[in-house]
């Protein structure tokens, strides 16, 4: 949370493409989930799962998203990366993604999804790690602190942002039940 502590029971919905770049859902054959997993937070606000080193994939090439991309000369590859959904009764829910490191598309996402936060390296598992969670030496480790808010702090930080936002334009406001209000010259 934003005060440092861990957040058990923290439910996570994580989700990834297969080693083509290609999700799930878009396998037509496909009789159940792949490259999905529902998680809960343990005491310490830890969870873990097993993936694949995210890959990078195109989005689609046709209609208006493609043609923009083409007028713009811009390609339509997106970097590997890792979708998460966290969810917990009085916290604001957090929808987000992991990008790698050194993916050749870090830095010109397609959908302009990375931000420098964002982005992570993998480490290698240690010996102790390895013996834990029963995965080979050789297994790639991607570590990250996500922070969840309480939904009364979110709503505190956005009248706060908002108000900072008017004030840039020369205006002053005032937000009221997550409303701007009272819109004037400074």
């Amino acid at each position: 949370n934003l005060q440092g502590e861990p957040i058990p029971g923290v439910i996570i919905d994580v989700w990834e493409t297969d080693s083509t770049g290609h999700y799930d859902t878009q396998y037509e054959d496909r009789t159940g989930p792949a490259g999905r997993a529902l998680l809960e937070t343990d005491v310490n606000g830890l969870f873990w799962f097993t993936g694949i080193v995210p890959v990078p994939y195109p989005i689609p090439g046709d209609g208006p998203v493609g043609r923009l991309l083409k007028l713009l000369k811009r390609h339509n590859m997106r970097p590997g990366h890792v979708h998460f959904k966290f969810e917990k009764e009085g916290y604001d829910p957090l929808i987000t993604a992991l990008y790698l490191r050194g993916d050749p598309y870090e830095t010109s996402d397609a959908v302009f999804g990375v931000k420098a936060p964002l982005v992570v390296g993998l480490d290698q598992v240690d010996d102790t790690m390895a013996t834990k969670y029963n995965v080979s030496k050789e297994t790639k480790l991607l570590s990250y602190d996500f922070v969840l808010a309480t939904a009364q702090e979110t709503s505190k930080l956005r009248d706060k942002k908002s108000e900072e936002a008017v004030e840039k334009l020369g205006k002053s406001a005032k937000v009221v039940q997550g409303l701007l209000t009272k819109v004037e010259d400074q």
